[in-house]
């Protein structure tokens, strides 16, 4: 049977606009954030969802709870969807990342995926798990309609595997707050349905870590 999933980004928080990595660290919606997830949610209205599954860090918590207001639906949070953690870097803005740690981003050709900032987490690791909670959630609520609500490291990881990038590879993949995406998964096999639609609001996008 095939699952679907709806998958949401967080609305844009006040990092998001400063440009710095947020990993395992939180910062509020801004008040745009904030109008982007209500006009999600009354797109949403016209979607058939089963059960809601989110990133338990406050950005996503927040977003969740917008986008199903009026619903009675409960949301379970749960942590491998996660952002990738940054350890030591989380804070930084990409321009003192880039600086610091010039393994971690660069602008063209691979990227070192075992590089692991001081008590973060490496690009290879990340993967694996954001990989492993989705063939999960897609067994647990197998033929339902699923809606997930994440981060942007996240949707880059299951972009990635949907496009059969390396885990290595360098491309930034820019990834709307609050963008709506949906893929399908039946067993092992994962479909892009509908990808980055921001045909409800007008927003910024930003990458994805």
């Amino acid at each position: 049977m095939t699952t679907t999933l709806i998958i949401i980004r967080h609305g844009e928080t006040f990092w998001n606009r400063e440009h710095r990595i947020q990993g395992h660290l939180d910062s509020a919606l801004t008040p745009e954030g904030i109008a982007q997830a209500e006009a999600c949610a009354k797109r949403l209205l016209t979607e058939s969802i089963d059960a809601v599954v989110a990133s338990d860090l406050g950005r996503v918590r927040h977003t969740a709870e917008i986008l199903i207001d009026g619903r009675a639906l409960p949301i379970a949070f749960d942590a491998s969807l996660r952002e990738r953690s940054f350890g030591s870097g989380e804070g930084m803005t990409y321009a003192e990342m880039d600086s610091k740690y010039p393994q971690l981003f660069v602008e063209a050709g691979l990227v070192d995926s075992e590089f692991t900032l001081p008590n973060g987490e490496s690009r290879t690791a990340f993967h694996t798990r954001v990989n492993t909670a989705i063939n999960q959630l897609a067994v647990a609520h197998e033929g339902k309609r699923l809606l997930v609500v994440t981060h942007g490291g996240v949707l880059g990881a299951i972009y990635r595997r949907l496009n059969n990038m390396p885990v290595s590879s360098s491309q930034r993949v820019a990834i709307p707050n609050v963008g709506y995406n949906r893929i399908s998964v039946q067993q092992d096999n994962w479909k892009i349905e509908v990808w980055g639609d921001t045909s409800h609001l007008a927003v910024d996008t930003f990458e994805d870590a």
